[in-house]
């Protein structure tokens, strides 16, 4: 085994062992970029510059870096209590963070079922729908109905039912039983919209004909993000999410709503599910549930889903899942010391009161070279750039680099797809010094 020696900064000078998810590996060790520290909407370089995270770390950091509070409850809840099997016994902490998550959440989604990860929560999630309608006695609902470009994690469930190609094609025939929507995405009828695009409601009737096709007696669950994330943000069109309630109502389906990108007041309340006014059968989230400070994800149960479970010998197991680290305590603090820092700084309300204000300055990159389209809702944003014609994700890919090491901040890449969703305290200077960079970005590499 080699010896990692580091530099006087702390950056070990050898990057190799280190085999990175969802990054160009060897273009990176060629050009690393190195985060050695953050705070609030900055992050500290290797190099000893300070850039601004436009992206909340990746969609999670929601209260912003290294808030003193979240910190300290960290710290303390280490020091007290570090582990504790969550099979068969609890700690109060798990308690109290699923009652103020259920209280947050809307309509008689009461309970929470904890885990790690947004990809750990979505299989949870379709688990808990496979054996409901089992132990229900309608065992051939087996089927799942995802969308296409819809994400959900990385677990073979996540991207059985996700529709991003690229997470898909290595992976063999994933899932059997697999079925999914139309994307909602038209440029041609969507193009530069603010907020919930008019057109494409009409998409979500495409279930129907999935349930002509399988027979509803076959289908289990329907899973959708209220806005997909990370294929760069598309969201859904008014009446969309609405239809496809009155839909699986109809069939007795389950309904899924993948929030762990606009859980948390990404789109201004604390779920996407109150902003529609659509009560789904399950909410999965992770990121801002701690801020992205200590691993953490879980789904939202509904009480009559729940209680389905609660039958039979009290002394034998009701749900046959879960993880070594469900509910960790230091996950508990942090989440229970984020949850605080939401209410107390009233963040929610501030994403809700900031968004138009966000739209409005990421829409004036309109007319900027290979700006194709420009797509915004709650705080974020999806900017389309055309493709380099050495093939796609190449201008992305230079757009990256060219925030990072010359503009001073860091970006999200969808392909050629810029992706902006900063923490809900950024101000409105900080949006127009974000957009600044952008457009600058955008001019370089166009």
């Amino acid at each position: 085994m080699s010896q990692v020696e580091h530099t006087a900064a702390g950056v070990p000078n050898d990057l190799e062992p280190y085999w990175m998810p969802f990054t160009a590996n060897r273009a990176f060790k060629a050009a690393p970029r190195l985060i050695v520290s953050a705070k609030g909407m900055r992050l500290g370089t290797a190099d000893g510059r300070s850039v601004i995270d436009a992206i909340a770390g990746m969609w999670c950091c929601n209260a912003g870096h290294n808030r003193d509070p979240i910190v300290a409850a960290i710290q303390r809840q280490a020091a007290e209590l570090d582990y504790v099997t969550a099979f068969q016994f609890g700690h109060p902490g798990a308690f109290e963070l699923a009652a103020r998550i259920a209280a947050l959440a809307p309509g008689d989604l009461d309970h929470v079922f904890f885990c790690n990860s947004g990809s750990e929560a979505v299989d949870t999630a379709l688990k808990i729908a496979l054996a409901f309608h089992a132990i229900r006695g309608e065992g051939s609902r087996t089927r799942l109905i995802g969308r296409e470009r819809g994400y959900h994690g990385v677990g073979f469930g996540g991207i059985s039912v996700g529709g991003i190609v690229a997470n898909r094609k290595l992976f063999g025939t994933l899932l059997a039983g697999v079925d999914h929507l139309p994307t909602t995405y038209s440029r041609d009828h969507q193009a530069f919209t603010k907020g919930e695009p008019e057109w494409g409601a009409h998409l979500a009737d495409e279930l129907e004909r999935i349930v002509a096709l399988h027979d509803a007696s076959t289908i289990a669950a329907v899973i959708v993000e209220p806005m997909a994330g990370s294929t760069g943000v598309l969201p859904a069109p008014k009446g969309y999410l609405q239809r496809l309630r009155e839909i699986c109502d109809r069939h007795r389906l389950l309904l899924i709503f993948d929030e762990v990108i606009t859980g948390f007041g990404r789109l201004g309340p604390c779920f996407a599910a109150e902003r529609y006014g659509v009560q789904p059968d399950m909410i999965t989230f992770a990121k801002g549930v701690t801020s992205g400070t200590v691993p953490m994800g879980g789904v939202l149960v509904r009480k009559g889903l729940y209680d389905t479970f609660m039958r039979g010998p009290e002394h034998l197991v009701e749900l046959f899942h879960g993880y070594t680290y469900s509910a960790h305590p230091l996950a508990c603090a942090a989440g229970l010391a984020t949850l605080d820092v939401y209410r107390d700084e009233d963040l929610f309300a501030r994403a809700a009161a900031l968004e138009p204000v966000f739209a409005d300055a990421v829409m004036s990159l309109k007319g900027l070279p290979g700006v194709l389209d420009i797509r915004t809702v709650g705080l974020a944003a999806g900017i389309d750039l055309a493709p380099h014609p050495d093939g796609p994700g190449k201008r992305g890919f230079a757009a990256m680099n060219e925030a990072f090491h010359r503009q001073d901040a860091v970006i999200r890449l969808a392909g050629d797809t810029i992706a902006l969703s900063p923490s809900l305290i950024v101000t409105a200077d900080e949006i127009g010094e974000i957009v600044d960079k952008v457009a600058r970005t955008i001019r370089a590499v166009g």
